[in-house]
């Protein structure tokens, strides 16, 4: 049955569907010998002979065991399968897997929890989901004003002219010198914590992801990471979970690269 290209790319673990998009544009993709370069192309990988960077892939669409991990990201590590620039990679940090890659992204200088997989079917789903809440521990310089959180919590226009929808900020106890909030986004924008603190001029000084949707781990070290459960991952996105078997954790606790 015919399905679109980034799709049956995505199932493959090689890529998520909007870097298989890219793939695609940039002219990496073949089908029956042709280059497709338009997004939307079909294809039947049945009756296909389909190629990405010259390598037939029929084989791998739908047969990859699906692999889920949790990770507590570092400071100082690009959410990315690679960099022009050379910088370390959450992909350096996990081990023995294959090639997965980050759902969504932390900020170079972000640290707290990363999911990585090699199912793009389960990246898409979360990756775009309104639904999904993640929580951030945030310091900042100075203490702001209740009235400067409330207008946060409302939504504002950030410098680059978007407008955040309405978050959900508690505020923690602080220090003489630095506030500390308890954040939850429901949408993904760049940098967008860090711009939404800079709007009311208390720029921030520590930024910690410590849940996304039901998954939280708070006795997992900073750099290590786990398997998540299959409770979790239906939790985040059930109908991709149940696309393939799953392959439940192999051991217990946080594994360490």
């Amino acid at each position: 049955m015919p399905e679109r290209l980034n799709k049956l790319i995505a199932q493959t673990g090689l890529a998520s569907r909007r870097a298989a998009d890219q793939l695609i544009l940039d002219g990496e993709v073949t089908v029956n010998g042709k280059v497709v370069t338009e997004l939307g192309t079909k294809a039947d990988p049945e009756i296909d002979h389909i190629k990405v960077r010259g390598k037939l892939i029929n084989k791998d669409i739908g047969a990859r065991e699906k692999v889920y991990i949790l990770l507590n990201k570092p400071k100082g590590y690009l959410s990315s399968v690679s960099d022009p620039e050379g910088r370390k990679l959450v992909t350096d940090l996990v081990k023995g897997f294959g090639r997965l890659h980050p759902v969504g992204r932390l900020d170079f200088n972000t640290e707290g929890l990363l999911i990585l997989t090699n199912d793009g079917t389960f990246t898409n789903a979360v990756a775009g989901s309104k639904k999904i809440p993640k929580v951030y521990l945030v310091k900042v310089k100075g203490i702001p004003t209740p009235v400067a959180i409330r207008k946060l919590a409302r939504g504002v226009v950030l410098e680059d002219g978007y407008r955040t929808a309405p978050a959900e900020i508690e505020t923690l106890q602080s220090t003489d010198k630095n506030g500390w909030y308890e954040v939850t986004l429901y949408e993904g924008h760049n940098q967008q914590i860090r711009k939404m603190f800079d709007s009311i001029r208390h720029s921030v000084v520590k930024l910690k992801r410590i849940r996304i949707g039901d998954v939280a781990d708070e006795y997992l070290p900073v750099g290590s990471y786990r398997k998540l459960t299959e409770k979790e991952v239906r939790s985040l996105a059930p109908i991709a979970a149940r696309s393939k078997p799953y392959a439940p954790p192999s051991r217990k606790g946080p594994a360490r690269p």
